[in-house]
């Protein structure tokens, strides 16, 4: 398989910038592998599939403010931080991506408030854009989170070309999101309102959920053609004793289990047995799951509309087949579905 198998013309006005006005009033594609059947649907009708003792596994994880605006010391330079992953704790050590890059070198000093509160220096190059900062801040663990959450803004990704409105802050955040860890939303769960879990669980429909801290590698493009040799990101991963019982109940029980997103399915592939088991895990995924891949877990899943060439695109190929996605996707494009963070949704049966 190569990169450019997965390319299709996607009309830039079909990225979504706004999302739909209620959740789970997206637009909904529905993919039957066996009779290789498409219908279009609203995504609040997703509980017409799924029946009583079935499984839905969401990932909670929580997308935090990580996008922050600084001052460089002396020249006064604006510059965006985006915090990526906190390193250590005790010394507020910090991995982060800065834009402009080439203006920020080892030694400079960062401001964030006018009070000087709030300084960041830059103690190492990681990447041509990464950084690592060391923040400086006069008071408790606590109060240096809540300061950061205080100045951060949601971290939209850059194809959202609008500034960001104060409801992205809760648009932006599935209704379950519960461990606070992720630098972008896992976006398929965004189409669950309160109402439609409400539904499902008068169904007799179950839950289950993980967690996977979805890292800004989810939006990396792919630079080689051999998809053999492209390397993920990696991603923190949890899932404890009682949420693998009841995931294995249902694969067990040979219920319909349904994977809520690309970073669900992720977390499940990284941490299944060779006997279709879930094992309760903590650790670190760089799992690249493209065609041709056996999945062990789930036999459904939703997920957004992706753009081209994707590593997303690739996972939705191997679970459905690539020439039928393929197929799906020009459909989307014909019937203006929207794409991506914001966007529309698929269910795969």
């Amino acid at each position: 398989m190569k990169t450019s198998d997965f390319n299709f013309d996607l009309p830039a006005e079909l990225l979504a910038e706004h999302p739909s006005e209620h959740r789970d009033e997206a637009r909904l594609m529905v993919l039957d592998r066996k009779t290789q059947t498409i219908e279009h649907k609203l995504f609040k009708d997703v509980v017409d599939y799924f029946d009583e003792k079935d499984l839905f596994i969401f990932n909670n994880t929580k997308v935090f403010p990580a996008r922050l605006y600084g001052n460089k010391e002396k020249t006064g330079a604006k510059i965006e931080v985006f915090l990526l992953r906190e390193l250590d704790k005790e010394t507020r050590v910090w991995d982060v991506l800065v834009d402009p890059a080439r203006k920020i070198r080892i030694g400079n000093k960062l401001f964030f408030t006018e009070d000087e509160s709030l300084v960041a220096e830059v103690i190492d190059n990681t990447t041509s854009r990464g950084r690592t900062l060391r923040f400086l801040f006069d008071g408790s663990y606590e109060e240096f989170r809540a300061k950061l959450k205080e100045l951060g803004e949601t971290p939209l990704p850059k194809y959202i070309k609008r500034a960001v409105e104060p409801e992205d802050a809760e648009r932006y955040q599935t209704i379950y999101a519960k461990i606070e860890g992720a630098v972008a939303a896992p976006t398929a769960g965004l189409h669950f309102s309160k109402h439609l879990m409400k539904r499902l669980e008068i169904k007799g429909i179950d839950f289950a959920e993980i967690t996977l801290h979805v890292g800004l590698g989810t939006f990396n493009p792919i630079e080689v053609e051999d998809l053999s040799k492209h390397k993920m990101e990696s991603e923190e991963v949890f899932i404890d004793e009682k949420n693998a019982e009841i995931i294995n109940r249902a694969v067990e029980g040979h219920r319909r289990v349904c994977a809520v997103g690309t970073t669900t399915m992720r977390a499940l592939e990284t941490s299944v047995s060779s006997n279709k088991k879930i094992s309760a895990f903590h650790g670190w995924t760089n799992k690249f799951i493209y065609p041709p891949h056996d999945f062990g877990v789930a036999n459904s899943m939703i997920t957004n509309f992706h753009t081209p060439k994707s590593t997303l695109i690739m996972m939705i190929a191997a679970f459905a087949g690539r020439d039928f996605v393929m197929h799906a996707y020009e459909e989307a494009v014909k019937e203006k579905y929207k794409f991506y963070s914001y966007g529309d949704a698929m269910l795969i049966l």
